[in-house]
C-alpha cells in the first residue's frame, strides 16, 4: 500500500475511523459508560468545528511533509456539502483527518499519541 499516492479523501476516510476509535477509547478510560454521554463528549473531538479549531492552532508545528498531506485532504473537492458546519471548517477537518490516516498507515503511532495528547489537554 503506497500511502504517498493515496488521495486526501482516502486518507481522511481512514483517519476519521482512527481518530474516532482513539476518542472512544479515551472517553471510556475516563469512566463514561452511557451512550448519550459518550456521544456528547466525543463531539468535543470529532466534530468538524472542533477538529478545525485544533488544527488551526497546530499548523505551525507540522513538518513540511505533514503540511502537504494536510493540504491534500483539505483541498479535496467533495461532492457533498457539510450539514452542521461551514465549508472552511469542513475542509480543515478533512485535512486533519487525512493526517491521522497518513500517520496510521505509515505506522507513526507515536505522532498520533502526541497529537491526541495535545487535543485532550485543550478539552
Amino acid at each position: 500500500m503506497n500511502v504517498d499516492k493515496m488521495t486526501g479523501s482516502v486518507l481522511a476516510f481512514i483517519g476519521d475511523a482512527v481518530m474516532s476509535l482513539k476518542v472512544r477509547e479515551y472517553l471510556v478510560s475516563l469512566g463514561y459508560t452511557k451512550a448519550k454521554q459518550l456521544q456528547e463528549q466525543s463531539i468535543k473531538y470529532v466534530s468538524a468545528k472542533a477538529q478545525s479549531a485544533f488544527i488551526s492552532k497546530f499548523l505551525p508545528n507540522l513538518s513540511e511533509e505533514e503540511m502537504l498531506i494536510y493540504k491534500r485532504g483539505r483541498n479535496y473537492k467533495s461532492h457533498s456539502t457539510p450539514k452542521n458546519t461551514d465549508s472552511a471548517d469542513y475542509h480543515a477537518a478533512t485535512g486533519f483527518e487525512a493526517l491521522w490516516g497518513y500517520w496510521h498507515l505509515s505506522g507513526e503511532y507515536q505522532r498520533i499519541d502526541q497529537i491526541f495528547k495535545l487535543m485532550t489537554e485543550e478539552n
